[in-house]
């Protein structure tokens, strides 16, 4: 995995309903060959995907897990078994609710010589708000993003480069993140649609945003570079055009709308 470049690589783009592109989740690596995966989608279909973006157990050993929401969570099953399976260290980073469900969900199902291995080969690393670690040579804070739904924790990252990166999470940015925030020079931000297309899809009744949310929040915030994700799947075709299209009616910095395996060198420019 080391490139000599600081980059993410999406693996899912889309919301807990897309079907024809994966849930939301991603890794950052630093120029260093440090690595860390951010969530794992809904299901099994992670392994399908980290195949995909020829990303192997031994490229990684570290896990982001935002919240429990299960576009987010049962992913993580699959990844810490097949941990366990290819012998591989894992450190999970999560709140008490996310670790504890998945020791349990393990614990479980999980056959009992690999479940024993939950806490030695596999370790649940507990956060709270403004907590600090580092990854390799990323450091990384995170903190809490003040969800009404589920409890939830966004993160910022310093690359090697200098480069500050900030994960939001999947729900609308509370004022109480803006120290995170703002200034970063990569802004992730969720997108559930277009918001012309915000009768059709129902964000604000499902506490997400639109391309113009985020665009006109990445502009008060001050952010070099937006990244929308997290996004309805059935405009896939034009999604890239239409989303950036309407993002740059309100933010003056480069908007980026990737699709899943797209790479993004976290570079200064």
């Amino acid at each position: 995995m080391n490139t000599g470049k600081n980059f993410i690589t999406m693996l899912g783009t889309g919301n807990a309903h897309a079907m024809r592109c994966y849930n939301t989740c991603f890794t950052l690596c630093s120029s260093g060959g440090s690595v860390l995966m951010v969530d794992a989608g809904g299901g099994n279909g992670i392994l399908n995907q980290m195949e995909k973006a020829n990303l192997k157990f031994a490229d990684f050993h570290d896990i982001f897990v935002t919240h429990a929401h299960t576009d987010h969570l049962l992913g993580v099953v699959w990844v810490i078994r097949m941990a366990l399976e290819e012998k591989q260290r894992l450190r999970v980073w999560s709140h008490r609710k996310v670790l504890n469900l998945l020791t349990h969900i393990c614990l479980q199902i999980l056959p009992s010589k690999k479940a024993e291995k939950i806490g030695n080969l596999v370790t649940m690393h507990e956060i709270e708000d403004g907590d600090r670690f580092e990854v390799g040579d990323l450091r990384l804070q995170c903190f809490d993003i003040h969800s009404k739904k589920e409890r939830q924790f966004g993160f910022t990252a310093l690359l090697p480069n200098g480069q500050r990166f900030c994960c939001l999470g999947d729900e609308p940015y509370n004022p109480l993140c803006e120290h995170y925030a703002e200034g970063a020079d990569w802004l992730m931000s969720e997108a559930f649609c277009l918001y012309e297309d915000r009768e059709l899809f129902k964000p604000y009744e499902k506490h997400h945003s639109t391309v113009l949310d985020a665009a006109r929040l990445a502009e008060k915030l001050h952010v070099r570079n937006l990244i929308l994700y997290h996004t309805e799947d059935s405009t896939l075709d034009t999604r890239k055009e239409r989303y950036t299209a309407e993002a740059k009616t309100a933010f003056g910095g480069q908007v980026w709308v990737p699709d899943d395996f797209e790479r993004i060198n976290i570079e200064k420019e």
